[in-house]
C-alpha cells in the first residue's frame, strides 16, 4: 500500500498550500518556488485520483476531500514533529506521556507531588491536559487517565490510587446559621450539596452511618467535586467530597468536618490506561511511582489499595 502514500514534501506542500490557500505563501514558507508546489500538489492528485484544490472566481479553495484530507495530514504532521521533538530532546532515552485528568486531582494531589517523579525519572516528561469526562483513550492518544470511579470505564486497565476517603464538609458560617450537627440524622436539617455524576453518594453515607428514612438526593447539584468544595466554602450547604481535594481549605479554615468520622467509598481515583499500554516502560515507572504517592499519602486507618483489573 506504500505507493498510495505522498512523500513527505508533498504532505508539507499541501498542508501548507491548505493552511495559506496560497501556492504561493505555501512555497515562500518552505523555500520553494511556486511552480514547485504546484506541480508536487498536481502529483499528488493524480496519484491519489481526486482533486484536492480547485480554483473559484480566481481564489483557491479545498475541496471536500481536500478539507478532510488536510485536517488527518495536519494532526498526522503534527505528531511527527512532537515525536521527534521528544526524540531530540531525551536523546533516545526516555520519552513523554500524554496524561489525561480531571483539573481539581491534577491540582490538589498530582502536580504537587511531580517534581518528585521528575527527581526519580529525568527522562520522562509527562504532559497533562484536562478532561472531565470519560473518552476514548485510543483515539485521543493518550497514554493513561486519572478517572474518578470504580473500574467502570470500559477496555482498560485500572488502578486504584486514592479519593475514597470521603469527608462531608460546610463552612464555619454555614455551621453558625444553622441547627448544630452531633450526629449524623442531624442532617436532616440541612442543604445537601450533590454530585450529579455520583447521585448516590449521600445514600451511600448515611446507610453507612446507620441512617435511614431520610431523603438523601435533595439538594441543589453540581457537576464536579471541585464545584461542591467551592459551593460549600460558599456556605450553600454541607458537601461530601474527597478529602484530598479540600485538605487545604480545611487546614485554612474555610471549610470544617462538623461530623469527622471516617467513610470510605467504592470509588477512587484511578490510573487508567489500555491494555496496549502495559508493557510501555515509561508508563510503568509512573505507575509504581503512583503507586508509592499513594501509599504515602493514605491515612493510618485507610483500607488497602485494590490490585490492577481489567474492566
Amino acid at each position: 500500500m506504500s505507493w498510495h502514500i505522498p512523500s513527505m514534501s508533498s504532505l508539507r506542500a499541501f498542508e501548507a498550500s491548505a493552511r495559506h490557500m496560497s501556492f504561493t505563501k505555501a512555497a515562500a514558507e518552505l523555500h520553494l518556488t511556486q511552480s514547485a508546489v504546484s506541480r508536487q500538489i498536481a502529483l499528488m492528485e493524480e496519484s491519489l485520483g481526486l482533486l484536492l484544490f480547485q480554483r473559484v472566481r480566481q481564489r483557491l479553495v479545498l475541496t471536500d476531500a481536500g478539507q478532510q484530507y488536510a485536517e488527518a495530514v495536519r494532526g498526522a504532521l503534527g505528531q511527527i514533529q512532537e515525536a521527534t521533538v521528544t526524540l531530540l530532546a531525551h536523546k533516545g532515552r526516555g520519552g513523554a506521556l500524554r496524561i489525561a485528568t480531571a483539573p481539581a486531582f491534577a491540582t490538589k494531589w498530582l502536580i504537587p507531588r511531580l517534581a518528585r517523579f521528575n527527581e526519580a525519572h529525568p527522562g520522562i516528561v509527562i504532559n497533562l491536559s484536562t478532561r472531565d469526562i470519560p473518552f476514548d483513550l485510543e483515539q485521543d492518544e493518550f497514554d493513561a487517565a486519572f478517572h474518578y470511579g470504580s473500574n467502570d470505564w470500559a477496555n482498560v486497565l485500572s488502578e486504584s490510587l486514592v479519593g475514597r476517603d470521603l469527608v462531608a464538609v460546610c463552612s464555619p458560617a454555614y455551621l453558625n446559621r444553622h441547627p448544630p450537627i452531633t450526629a449524623p440524622a442531624d442532617l436532616k436539617e440541612h442543604v445537601l450539596l450533590q454530585q450529579t455524576r455520583r447521585p448516590r453518594k449521600w445514600r451511600e453515607w448515611f446507610e453507612a452511618m446507620g441512617v435511614s428514612g431520610l431523603d438523601a438526593g435533595a439538594g441543589p447539584r453540581f457537576e464536579h467535586f471541585y464545584m461542591i468544595a467551592q459551593a460549600a466554602i460558599a456556605h450553600l450547604g454541607i458537601g461530601l467530597v474527597p478529602r484530598l481535594l479540600v485538605e487545604d481549605d480545611i487546614a485554612n479554615g474555610r471549610l470544617v468536618m462538623p461530623l469527622p468520622i471516617p467513610f470510605y467509598s467504592g470509588d477512587s481515583y484511578c490510573l487508567v490506561y489500555p491494555p496496549s499500554k502495559r508493557n510501555d516502560p515509561k508508563l510503568e515507572q509512573f505507575r509504581r511511582w503512583l503507586i508509592s504517592e499513594a501509599e504515602a499519602s493514605a491515612g493510618p486507618h485507610s483500607p488497602p489499595l485494590p490490585s490492577v483489573q481489567e474492566t
